[in-house]
């Protein structure tokens, strides 16, 4: 998977499958076997470590500048957050001063920690480290899940708008963590909501399940199952689940199979999971896999016999996680947010969804934004279509 923080480890390993395969050049059954045992492992596991691939060239204090190596990440117009000396250091970085073929020149806003000098370094969307940096009272909360005690933040309500009850949970994507939900707590503060930023399990914040490996929405919906029944407990009266990437998949599994989704009153999509095939695939083409590849893996995280292979306590059904097939399954108020350049997943699930449920589904197109970097991008158009659709659809 491409351009996002998440998505690099998952890009690595299938670079690193991808040269594996050009060199066994599928003369083996046992060596496209083991290709594809890799492509549905490196799908299936956590990132522990992600990997440093950028190239910091040069850094000026004086003149608050930093350049480097030219990537689509680093050429992207907007601010992130810069992790260097193997995620030892984090720098914010701002807009683009000079591009050319080979290096880009960026305002350096500040450095949190570290010393920041040419080296080696990742990108990262997820602007905020601490949740106390939005300004705004947050208390830690431990929800009870079927693993145990999963963490989450909680951003109160202000004090006008607490008795509406009005609830936002935030559920992050691949490789990702509660620090993903934190660009969109103002904009949902703003609009009057209590804001949950929850954990789920393998995430490296709440317990890790038997198998420690991603359900890809199949498992993980438990969990928010469980913070929506926090919700409720605490006054929730109405609540919208806005899910970042993989977290689409997994808000999409908690209001069809929760006992609970009759408290949701709308979703907020953003770069989402619509259909885990068509992801797959799309990665498994830019990565130039021959097509058997990508669908032996898919029949390898769907099969009942291949535990002992890819590690997995359970066959995932990836049919059922086809929303754009089971669009009719759809009954909410959804907004999507999604770029055409995402990288990562593919946009084209979101406009299959938003043309099949256009009674019910609005989609606001970025272009240039990658994968869940849209509020880096632009925070003011993101924030907006957000903010709009509350007031017009919900409120």
């Amino acid at each position: 998977m491409a351009r996002d923080k998440r998505a690099r480890g998952f890009v690595k390993a299938l670079a690193v499958t991808a040269v594996v395969a050009g060199g066994l050049a599928l003369a083996t059954a046992a060596g496209a076997g083991y290709v594809i045992s890799r492509v549905a492992r490196t799908v299936l596991t956590p990132v522990r470590r992600r990997p440093q691939n950028q190239t910091i060239r040069a850094v000026d204090p004086a003149l608050g500048t930093i350049t480097m190596a030219s990537t689509p990440d680093a050429r992207m117009p907007g601010r992130f957050g810069v992790w260097f000396g193997s995620e030892t250091g984090y720098a914010k970085v701002g807009g683009l001063l000079a591009v050319d073929e080979e290096t880009v020149t960026r305002e350096l806003e500040r450095v949190e920690f570290g010393e920041l000098k040419p080296g080696r370094g990742r990108i990262s969307g997820s602007w905020y480290l601490q949740p106390e940096e939005l300004g705004l009272p947050v208390t830690s909360a431990e929800i009870p899940t079927e693993l145990g005690q999963a963490p989450a933040w909680v951003f109160p309500a202000a004090a006008d708008a607490a008795d509406d009850g009005r609830w936002v949970i935030q559920v992050h994507g691949w490789g990702a963590s509660r620090l993903e939900g934190l660009r969109a707590v103002q904009t949902f503060h703003d609009a009057g909501y209590t804001c949950l930023l929850a954990s789920y399990r393998n995430d490296g914040d709440a317990p890790d399940s038997a198998d420690r490996r991603y359900g890809l929405g199949g498992t993980e919906w438990h969990d928010i199952d469980a913070a929506l029944g926090y919700a409720i407990a605490n006054g929730a009266r109405s609540v919208v689940l806005m899910g970042w990437s993989m977290g689409g998949a997994v808000v999409l599994q908690t209001i069809t199979r929760s006992d609970k989704a009759d408290i949701v009153a709308g979703l907020v999509l953003e770069s989402p999971v619509i259909d885990w095939v068509d992801t797959l695939e799309y990665q498994a083409h830019l990565l130039r896999l021959p097509d058997p590849i990508a669908q032996g893996a898919i029949r390898l995280i769907e099969s009942t016999w291949s535990g002992p292979i890819t590690g997995q306590g359970a066959p995932i059904d990836l049919a059922s996680m086809d929303f754009v097939a089971r669009a009719t399954d759809l009954t909410l108020p959804t907004l999507i947010l999604h770029s055409d350049d995402d990288g990562f997943v593919p946009s084209t699930s979101s406009r299959a969804l938003a043309e099949a449920r256009s009674d019910i589904v609005t989609l606001v197109p970025f272009t240039v934004a990658l994968h869940t970097k849209l509020w880096n991008y632009d925070e003011r158009k993101w924030s907006s279509a957000i903010s709009d659709w509350l007031a017009a659809t919900l409120h």
